[in-house]
């Protein structure tokens, strides 16, 4: 395993090392208790019932006259049946313990490895998200964590109990007759180098399985949230086919890991079988030459037994063990990217809303240009509207002032503050963007209006509302602002989404305001009848606008037309219309439209 994945374990383990620390004690005992029971039968068959001398520990010599009496020993043969009761409980509760401490450390880091993944993701930068999977994410979030957690949960305290074990058990073979010990361990070579082949067997063939997981999760993470475009197109069959190919290629991965497990198996337990019937054939020769007693042969098979099953264990060990290591590659992956505000301390001014853009230049990972030497200035409480063909660059560059993206070259300036010196979170506090798509919680109306502000009370909520227009059309619902708009807002219309969007960006009341199409869903009254509301409420609010339609445009105080990544054509209505260019040639046809 990689060093850097030892660590993060042990980083997790932190607080829960005392619990497994509790856990392999309770191992030591109970595998110490397990060792002795078949001593009690040598003990037993060789000098209660049979003839050899009685044997007893130094320390146990002329304090127990009782225990050395053999006759009474015999009398009492029950006691030795006691006796294995007594340590079989004792193991019993030996190993509850165990299970439930070792349960409850792996349910612990696994509950705080979710808690730090969920929190790495909330600060990873937006482009991170651009670019990621959800359905990949979700499968690192839960079923990779799911075998860390199984690994620490069951096999680490099974790796402490096989180590006990042979350790134990191989002295005392030692020391009992060496020849049948040395065929004892004689497979055991062949069984651990088995074992670590097939490891790094799983360990391929279980990441590939668990992409193919992660690939199976995106698709239908896809068709879930797509239902009604699906729907709309009649593309059901498709997505069924779809579907079944990514199940198919899961199936034959999981089949690839589980043929592989098939394999070791038979192949392990040939190995212990085999082992296990050379230690009863060796010693029943042995036995019958006189070289070792009954009782010895009864320690012997059942020390074997104890031996070579934890040895065969390995391999199921070093199975999850393999799983562990491909889960915990993909969540160290997440954890590894760079968050977005890595120990950031910016300027925290009072923001007013004057914006400066100076030579402004972006550029997207695959290197090509998207905004080229952007300049323009907007005064506080200006409208800036934005007009341009489809990927001109009008999204990007209001996404760089909220600073989702930094420029390349160029600054941008709010109040005389370069924005890449002032601290992002405060930055996007004083920035109400509301995208095209707008995307709603499963809460109710006003939950969703006052996600933004948890502290708004209801009077702010409905006056956010009645501007965004959208205060009559709750109220007529059957249970007003407590209905719940269900998964990403599916029960309501694009228009009524995105006015709920615009009264959720509202209720924080900030100074720069940013409409990235976001109006395209409504119709022209109700665009209307938003706009005149906005500023008769934001008189000192700075806004930005980004439309197709020029009824739209046509109210700000200053119009930007972009094509291309640059600015084309600056002004307001009036002094654009004068003008040849995009901006006329699109009101001409918006006109000759509404005319027909």
């Amino acid at each position: 395993m990689k060093m850097k994945n030892i660590k993060l374990i042990w980083k997790y383990m932190e607080s829960k090392r005392l619990l497994y620390a509790g856990a392999i004690i309770c191992v030591a005992l109970g595998t110490f208790i397990s060792v002795i029971n078949p001593l009690i039968l040598q003990v037993t068959i060789d000098s209660i019932i049979g003839d050899l001398p009685l044997q007893l520990p130094a320390w146990l010599e002329g304090r127990a006259g009782w225990v050395s009496n053999k006759d009474r020993l015999l009398e009492n043969l029950v006691l030795a049946g006691l006796a294995l009761v007594i340590l079989t409980a004792l193991n019993g509760i030996f190993q509850y313990f165990r299970g439930k401490w070792s349960a409850a450390a792996s349910e612990g880091i696994a509950k705080n490895l979710r808690d730090e993944l969920y929190d790495h993701l909330q600060h990873l930068p937006y482009d991170y998200h651009v670019r990621a999977q959800t359905g990949d994410l979700i499968q690192r979030c839960t079923s990779d964590v799911e075998q860390v957690r199984l690994f620490l949960g069951v096999q680490l305290v099974e790796v402490a109990r096989a180590v006990f074990l042979i350790c134990i058990a191989f002295v005392i073979m030692l020391r009992i007759y060496l020849k049948l010990t040395l065929v004892a361990v004689a497979t055991v070579p062949l069984i651990i180098g088995h074992s670590y082949y097939f490891y790094l067997l799983v360990k391929k063939t279980f990441k590939e399985a668990d992409e193919a997981e992660a690939s199976l999760s995106t698709v239908l993470q896809e068709n879930l949230t797509g239902v009604r475009v699906v729907r709309a197109f009649a593309r059901e069959q498709y997505e069924i086919d779809k579907f079944e190919e990514k199940n198919k290629e899961l199936r034959d991965k999981v089949y690839h890991v589980i043929r592989n497990l098939a394999w070791y198996w038979s192949i392990s337990d040939f190995f212990c079988i085999f082992q296990i019937a050379a230690v009863l054939v060796a010693g029943v020769y042995w036995t019958v030459l006189g070289e070792i007693s009954l009782g010895n042969l009864v320690v012997f098979v059942s020390y074997e037994s104890m031996l070579i099953w934890p040895i065969r264990q390995m391999g199921r060990i070093l199975t999850d063990l393999g799983k562990m290591q491909v889960a915990i590659d993909r969540i160290q992956e997440i954890l590894e990217e760079e968050t977005e505000f890595p120990g950031e301390e910016g300027l925290k001014p009072e923001i007013k809303g004057e914006i400066r853009f100076n030579n402004v230049s972006f550029a997207y990972k695959d290197g090509q240009p998207v905004l080229k030497n952007v300049s323009f200035q907007v005064k506080r409480g200006q409208t800036v509207a934005i007009l341009g063909p489809t990927g001109s660059g009008k999204s990007t560059l209001v996404h760089l002032l909220a600073r989702l993206y930094d420029c390349q070259s160029g600054s941008i300036e709010i109040d005389g503050y370069d924005i890449k010196d002032i601290d992002k979170k405060w930055l996007r506090k004083h920035i109400g963007l509301i995208l095209q798509e707008p995307f709603l919680f499963a809460r109710t109306i006003k939950e969703n209006i006052a996600f933004a502000n948890p502290a708004a009370t209801e009077r702010e909520i409905y006056e956010t509302a009645r501007v965004a227009a959208v205060h009559e059309f709750i109220e007529e619902m059957e249970q007003g602002y407590d209905t719940p708009v269900g998964e990403r807002g599916l029960s309501l219309s694009g228009g009524q989404k995105q006015r709920i969007a615009i009264a959720r960006t509202l209720i924080r009341n900030c100074p720069i305001l940013i409409f990235d199409d976001s109006l395209s869903a409504v119709d022209t009254e109700t665009d209307l009848q938003i706009r005149k509301a906005l500023q008769e409420r934001n008189k000192d609010t700075t806004t930005f606008i980004i439309s197709h339609r020029i009824n739209t445009l046509s109210m700000a105080d200053l119009i930007l037309v972009i094509e291309d990544g640059e600015i084309v054509q600056m002004g307001s209505h009036e002094e654009l219309v004068e003008q040849d260019g995009m901006y006329r040639r699109i009101w001409e046809i918006q006109n000759s439209i509404a005319e027909v």
